[in-house]
């Protein structure tokens, strides 16, 4: 320890958190408990450090405002990957004492991976994006509880299901008990309010993807097929900051779209993909993927999306739709499960968007 830095380990939960510091010119480390409060913390922190200090935490429940009020204080935190930390085989005995040790021991060595964190402005958008998707499942769990609850009654509509005319049935509906029916108004009522709700979020997102710094990012991944205004809101809140991506290959390794692969000697093995990184952008990218099965088409809607748009973009969305297309059907010819294909079509996806959205790569299209 010749650098005059003390490397700091914290293994941070809701009530407390235990640290472990490799103080310059001690042998042993400085192990202390402490309450999560920043003042305590800080207080702690100055008591053993008599240098510049450098800490750590793994990314979590507790997201990132300890990382900021650290900052704010003049103390370097960095937030490092929970999956990308170095693990022993044959470690067996893990504790929070023992966790906030190996932090700073892989701080001081270099072997740990920062992430990205977002600003309170982005985290916010992000946030919102994630009610969305909570309130989305929450009504089809509302849906689902109604319709066996009739279900079990012998109650079933056959045709399309919460069109108009369903609803209308469902309102409709006069069970013989008074508790019975009490129970099926309260489902009823309960999806309407998910209902409700899902739409009010949805136009808060609408009205923030047409603010600055999403307008333009949102605008342009718009002219893709199967990308509208709330998958490319979710793409863009999520990874906030395409250019910290130098290559199309570095995202979809972020994203966890490349193969896993199990290699040694003159033996090459690889497997599904990794499923590592974002998972909620992973999930909208296989989405929109699932469009391009079908013949290149510009319908009413992706022309109206398209209004006003960089012909470059537009363009470089037109050749994604011959690719992709040609892609997808020359895997499934070939004896690809569907939805293997269209994992291998959302991740070629991947590169054309990261062309749409990084600037250098706009300025060569022009050129």
């Amino acid at each position: 320890m010749t650098d005059g830095i003390t490397y700091v380990g914290m293994d941070v939960h809701k009530k407390g958190t235990k640290v472990a510091m490799l103080v310059p010119g001690q042998q042993e480390p400085v192990e202390f408990s402490c309450a999560t409060e920043p003042i305590r913390l800080l207080r702690g922190l100055r008591k053993h450090a008599t240098t510049s200090m450098v800490c750590c935490y793994e990314a979590g429940p507790c997201g990132y405002w300890l990382k900021r009020e650290m900052d704010r204080q003049g103390i370097r935190c960095v937030v490092v990957a929970p999956s990308l930390i170095p693990r022993k085989p044959g470690e067996r005995i893990k504790t929070d004492r023992r966790d906030a040790l190996k932090l700073a021991r892989l701080l001081r060595a270099g072997d740990l991976t920062e992430v990205h964190p977002p600003s309170p402005d982005e985290e916010a958008a992000r946030d919102l994006c994630r009610a969305r998707e909570d309130a989305r499942d929450d009504l089809k769990r509302s849906r689902h509880r109604l319709q066996k609850y009739l279900l079990r009654r012998g109650m079933h509509w056959s045709k399309s299901s919460w069109t108009l005319a369903h609803r209308a049935w469902l309102r409709g509906l006069r069970l013989p008990g008074e508790t019975e029916q009490a129970v099926l108004d309260d489902y009823l009522c309960t999806v309407e309010w998910h209902e409700e709700r899902l739409r009010g979020l949805e136009q808060k997102l609408a009205e923030l993807s047409q603010q600055t710094p999403y307008a333009e990012p949102v605008s342009l991944l718009r002219c893709f097929r199967g990308i509208d205004t709330i998958s490319a809101m979710t793409l863009v809140t999520e990874l906030h900051g395409f250019m910290r991506f130098q290559s199309p290959r570095e995202l979809m390794a972020y994203l966890g779209m490349v193969p896993s692969e199990a290699s040694s000697g003159e033996r090459r093995r690889q497997g599904a993909i990794t499923k590592t990184g974002n998972a909620h952008v992973r999930r909208i990218l296989v989405e929109a993927a699932w469009q391009y099965r079908h013949r290149p088409y510009v319908g009413r809607g992706l022309r109206a999306r398209r209004a006003g748009q960089p012909g470059q973009v537009i363009a470089l969305a037109d050749r994604a739709q011959q690719r992709l297309h040609r892609r997808y059907w020359r895997l499934v010819s070939r004896g690809k499960e569907k939805n293997k294909a269209v994992v291998a079509v959302g991740r070629e996806l991947v590169g054309f968007l990261w062309a749409a959205l990084y600037p250098q790569s706009l300025e060569a299209q022009k050129a």
